[in-house]
């Protein structure tokens, strides 16, 4: 960092970056003087626009469209698509891993526009069936590959599954050299590899507690039916949000039978615990108010006996801020 700082101030200062804009310079910077043969970059907020989109891809992926950053994106599932479908490049082939009759035609007409192959992979169909087997791993049944292990257990894999085997045809095609021993072995080792954290993951038994960063209405509603499937006695939910979501959305669709402990991450976007607590009242949550996620969950554990269940999560800071208590 302090390399790049040296080397590059006197070039990138006078333009006033943001820090997104800035740490994605140095990402690029640091993976050509790696030499990766492959990077695998994600936006930073919507698409058209983001710094990110500087590059011109092998493949463009869309996972899903959500109401995220509507005063940045727009305040319709239509408007956002758009936003995102800025990523396509002439071309290029694009993957949409979910669709509705709202964002279809926008992504049909920008990939039309570009001239882009799109490729939906909800038509595509390549996982036929999921289970989950005794240690919380998903079982798919797939078209080309048989049975596959997924160590995600998250209700939201079995579309991500879908979306990426759906992206690995297209780089296949593409000369990508992608056995299917070594997609099996992706998928079976995905949070070893790659250190991701935080996806439906349980760090405790009896009370059973699990974390998820789903933060958005499209990830607490997988959460929510997932919630569904759980045998407890009582639930108890730590909730924290950033004051740039769609919070009011996301207080209004979870268990109302829950006990709530409203908490905040240690980010400056963190909404104020007194704040959530009294906008998840008006949705007919209660519960108490803590300052951090330290002290909510402890209350929790407290609270819970060995056959309840605690779920942590409504912001990637909040499971952040926990897995640095847990670790």
């Amino acid at each position: 960092m302090v390399d790049f700082v040296e080397r590059y101030r006197d070039t990138f200062e006078p333009m006033h970056p943001s820090f997104f804009e800035l740490t994605t310079a140095m990402a690029f910077n640091y993976f050509k003087q790696k030499r990766v043969d492959v990077a695998v970059i994600e936006v930073g907020l919507g698409g058209r626009l983001d710094c990110t989109n500087i590059i011109t891809p092998d493949l463009s992926v869309i996972t899903n469209i959500s109401f995220d950053h509507i005063q940045f994106l727009g305040d319709t599932l239509a408007k956002i698509a758009y936003e995102k479908a800025g990523i396509m490049k002439e071309g290029i082939p694009v993957v949409i891993g979910e669709t509705t009759s709202e964002t279809k035609e926008v992504f049909i007409t920008h990939a039309n526009l570009v001239k882009s192959p799109i490729i939906f992979a909800e038509e595509e169909k390549r996982v036929i069936s999921a289970d989950i087997d005794n240690s919380g791993k998903r079982v798919y049944q797939t078209k080309e590959l048989g049975t596959v292990i997924g160590e995600l257990g998250g209700l939201c894999q079995l579309k991500n599954t879908n979306t990426i085997l759906s992206a690995i045809a297209v780089l296949q095609k593409k000369d990508y050299k992608l056995s299917e021993e070594d997609i099996k072995f992706g998928f079976a080792n995905v949070c070893e590899l790659t250190g991701l954290m935080g996806r439906w993951q349980k760090i405790g038994d009896n009370p059973k507690i699990i974390c998820d960063t789903g933060h958005n209405i499209g990830g607490i509603s997988y959460i929510v039916e997932q919630l569904k499937h759980e045998k407890y006695d009582n639930l108890h939910i730590v909730i924290g949000m950033v004051n740039d979501k769609d919070i009011r959305g996301v207080l209004n669709i979870l268990p109302k039978d829950a006990k709530y402990y409203f908490t905040k991450a240690s980010v400056k976007r963190a909404l104020h615990e007194t704040e959530i607590k009294k906008l998840a009242e008006q949705a007919g949550l209660h519960g108490n108010s803590y300052s951090d996620v330290h002290t909510a969950l402890n209350a929790a554990k407290e609270a819970a006996k060995e056959t309840d269940m605690i779920y942590i999560g409504g912001s990637s800071f909040i499971v952040a801020d926990l897995l640095k208590i847990h670790d």
